[in-house]
């Protein structure tokens, strides 16, 4: 069912994977990696999203809360209201570390750090 701006509620996780992440200057920043999900609570806990790197090698994972991304169809991806220096100071993941304690310190960490109101309260 679409949404008010014409959005669907729902969207496949594999459309999601390897979507491009943009600034609110239109400058390109990652792509999605990933998508968390947190099975007990049937919420999305983030979006995996890689910055930089080259063949994977110095990438770096940054777990973004689901609600601060925006599909843009004119950009084919998802805008970020951060800049490249908030992005850049935000904390960040080994894939190791994404999924240490189920998520949940990486969850926490990216809710608290980009002032997104938790799903889960």
């Amino acid at each position: 069912m679409p949404t008010a701006t014409g959005h669907t509620d729902a969207i496949r996780a594999s459309r999601v994977i390897g979507t491009e992440v943009y600034n609110p200057a239109g400058d390109h920043i990652g792509e999605i990696k990933d998508v968390m999900l947190e099975k007990t609570k049937n919420g999305i806990m983030f979006a995996v999203v890689g910055f930089g790197g080259f063949l994977g090698m110095g990438e770096k994972y940054h777990a973004i809360p689901w609600a601060s991304l925006d599909y843009d169809e004119k950009k084919g991806g998802y805008i970020v209201p951060y800049s490249k220096d908030e992005l850049k100071a935000a904390p960040s993941y080994s894939v190791d570390e994404l999924t240490e304690n189920d998520g949940m310190k990486a969850r926490d960490a990216s809710y608290d750090y980009y002032k997104v109101d938790p799903y889960w309260q």
